[in-house]
C-alpha cells in the first residue's frame, strides 16, 4: 500500500538530528526542531487510511519512507509496530529507536535525519521548496 503527503521546505530546516525524521501540518517551526525535514503537510498521522494504520500496526510490516525533492530521493527503511497507534493528526515521526508515540509511523528505521543529503537540505530550506513523503508499506 502507498501513501504520498506533499509538504514545504522552511528556512529553518537543519535535519541534523541522529535518531527522527519528521513532516508536520504546522506551518512555524524553530532550529530546535532539527528532525524535522518539511513542514505545511498535507497528512499526519490520524489522516492515514484505516487500511494504511492496520499494516503499519503489525510488526512483520516492512515501511518504506522516500522524501523526493526535486531530482534528489532519499529512501528509509523501518518496521511496523503493533503499538502504533497513528493518532497525532499533526506530525509524522520515523524513528530508529523503537520507541512509540502517537507521532510514531516507523520504528527500527535504517536512517535519520542526519544522513539525508545535504544538497536536498539545502534545498529545502527554501520555503518555496516542494517535497512529496511517500509511505510504501508491505
Amino acid at each position: 500500500m502507498r501513501f504520498e503527503i506533499p509538504f514545504f521546505g522552511h528556512e529553518n530546516i537543519r535535519s541534523l538530528h541522529p535518531k527522527t525524521i519528521e513532516i508536520t501540518t504546522e506551518s512555524h517551526l524553530t532550529t530546535n526542531g532539527d528532525c524535522i525535514v518539511g513542514v505545511n503537510a498535507d497528512s499526519g498521522c490520524n489522516d492515514l487510511s484505516e487500511k494504511m494504520k492496520i499494516l503499519l500496526q503489525n510488526s512483520k510490516s516492512t515501511v518504506s519512507c522516500t522524501i523526493v525533492v526535486k531530482d534528489f530521493s532519499f529512501k528509509v527503511t523501518g518496521r511496523g509496530d503493533d503499538k502504533l497507534t497513528l493518532t497525532n493528526p499533526h506530525d509524522i515521526v520515523i524513528r530508529k529507536s523503537s520507541f512509540v508515540c502517537p507521532r510514531t509511523l516507523a520504528t527500527n528505521c535504517d536512517a535519520a535525519s542526519d544522513t539525508i543529503p545535504r544538497e536536498m537540505i539545502k534545498i529545502l530550506q527554501n520555503p518555496d521548496a516542494k517535497g512529496t513523503f511517500v509511505i510504501e508499506v508491505t
